[in-house]
């Protein structure tokens, strides 16, 4: 998006404003979500799998450091990429958090946790790990629970180079492995493979 101008960016996040209001009208949960010029508008599904890993998570998240939440499934906004995103987990201090605000800023969010879904794992995998960098997002988990890959990667270091802002390193897990993501150390051990015919 580094080729819109301000005026371009807060149309398209307007735009994506509208659609979520009109999906909010129609039966079932819809993530909107902006990645470049695009808006992104996902059918939520969510499967016991998924919600387990989410919660299993954010309980290890919050024990470890008292004064943080981890918000789910919430609206972050950065107005200066005009990206928008809504994380399976995002972490922030409480006293960041306000509970005034339409969306997250940003740049309070201490990590994100994407858990894949099976039917949209590109969104998670490449388009957010080249996004979140680029919102100031300093630590990035991906869970990748489908089956044959069993998988968690951690994306920190965010720094500019030719590519432009992007994560500078990455750490491949497997399930069962202690990780390290920022601060926090989580045990994967617990995590819910999907099953093989998903």
């Amino acid at each position: 998006m580094a080729d819109l101008t301000p005026d371009e960016k807060q149309r398209l996040h307007d735009f994506a404003e509208e659609i979520a209001r009109l999906a909010e009208h129609h039966e079932g949960q819809w993530k909107v979500q902006t990645s470049d010029s695009r808006i992104l508008v996902a059918m939520m599904s969510p499967t016991a799998p998924h919600g387990l890993n989410v919660v299993r998570l954010r309980r290890q998240i919050e024990a470890q450091a008292p004064e943080v939440v981890a918000l789910n499934d919430t609206n972050m906004h950065d107005p200066a990429t005009g990206l928008t995103k809504i994380p399976d987990l995002m972490v922030i201090t409480e006293e960041d958090a306000d509970d005034t605000a339409k969306t997250v800023d940003p740049h309070d969010v201490l990590m994100t946790v994407e858990v894949v879904s099976p039917s949209n794992s590109l969104d998670d995998i490449r388009e957010k790990a080249g996004d979140y960098p680029r919102m100031g997002i300093p630590v990035y988990v991906v869970v990748d629970p489908r089956h044959g890959k069993q998988t968690v990667t951690v994306h920190s270091d965010p720094a500019p180079g030719p590519d432009g802002l992007r994560y500078r390193k990455t750490v491949p897990y497997a399930f069962g492995d202690t990780v390290v993501a920022g601060r926090w150390t989580l045990d994967t051990s617990g995590l819910k493979a999907y099953p093989a015919h998903w």
